[in-house]
């Protein structure tokens, strides 16, 4: 493979100076439309791609925009899915970051956020972020934080009404001992759907049992310890809402292993919809929240920032629906 094609072999095949590419490449003033023409089409030729930081020192803009996530899992990936699709009328590129790797806990934000604004990016997207105070040199829009609304521009689903809707699901179908499978206590969409889990039994008139409830923490090993733990006592639940797809996933594998039939001798239900859900040998029901929808909303808020607009409301909601698969079905007799 060849060397990086640089300013200098793109002036010298198109016959002009190093400074003459510079400005037909950043769209400047002083060079004629057919020499604008040429550069490009030899730039275009030769692949040459200028630097974003020394494009960013002398113009302050990158046409990068950085999503941050603690870490690359399902919830993410359909998030920056949505991203990607909101940008591609627009001429801005997307970088995506993990600052988890050298992370102990809550700040990461800050530390990625040192790193890249105001040299490689223009604005930001962070996913579930632990800080939603962190400040930047650039525009920020936070989807699902963990403390929920904040100062910054926030974009989350309706966390309570879709563990809400799941369980009054189930009790529809007849179940009353319903477990649940919780997500990290210290997420605020956790703890929505904890209480709308809660809320579901309280409006049907059955009481709330803590042996039924078990905290998964969004960690596929606890999660199987603790379904384990939860469908092998003397008195198992009919059916299991879990805070997460893959948290449900996890306790179907465990409840297979104790010869457990889905749904025939348990229910299971989700939350977010993602890809392997309908991946297993039985599709699973979940609700589904609109991750791409997430990601493509604080995407048009970032930009919309960036532009110096006004945003219409800065704290933004998106709905859930429950999407009933085969994993549910009345209790067994």
């Amino acid at each position: 493979m060849g060397s990086r094609p640089t300013i200098t072999d793109v002036a010298r095949a198109a016959g002009v100076s190093a400074a003459t590419v510079s400005k037909a490449v950043n769209g400047r003033y002083g060079v004629a439309p057919d020499t604008v023409e040429r550069v490009l089409q030899v730039v275009a030729e030769l692949g040459y791609e200028s630097s974003l930081v020394a494009s960013s020192m002398r113009s302050r803009r990158t046409g990068v925009i950085g999503v941050l996530v603690a870490d690359f899992e399902p919830f993410s990936a359909e998030i920056m899915k949505g991203v990607g699709r909101a940008l591609r009328d627009t001429h801005y590129d997307l970088l995506a970051y993990s600052g988890s790797r050298q992370q102990n806990g809550e700040g990461w934000e800050r530390r990625s956020l040192s790193r890249l604004s105001g040299t490689l990016i223009d604005g930001v997207i962070m996913v579930t972020p632990t800080v939603v105070g962190a400040s930047a040199e650039v525009p920020i829009v936070a989807v699902d934080p963990h403390t929920g609304r904040a100062d910054l521009p926030t974009v989350e689903s309706d966390s309570f009404a879709g563990a809400r809707e799941a369980t009054r699901y189930l009790l529809e179908l007849g179940h009353r001992r319903i477990g649940f499978i919780a997500g990290r206590p210290d997420l605020r969409s956790s703890i929505l759907r904890d209480a709308g889990y809660r809320r579901a039994l309280s409006d049907a008139g059955v009481a709330y049992d803590p042996s039924l409830v078990r905290v998964g923490m969004y960690q596929p090993d606890v999660v199987r310890e603790q379904a384990r733990g939860l469908l092998g006592q003397d008195r198992p639940p009919t059916a299991v809402f879990a805070a997460n797809d893959l948290s449900a996933l996890g306790l179907i594998d465990v409840a297979a292993g104790m010869g457990l039939r889905i749904p025939d001798d348990l229910s299971v239900i989700g939350f977010d919809d993602i890809p392997d859900a309908t991946q297993g040998p039985v599709s699973l029901t979940t609700v589904r929240q609109p991750m791409q929808g997430l990601g493509a909303t604080a995407a048009g808020m970032l930009v919309a920032l960036m532009n110096g607009d006004t945003l219409d409301a800065t704290h933004v909601g998106l709905a859930t629906r429950l999407v009933v698969r085969g994993t549910t079905a009345p209790p067994p007799r």
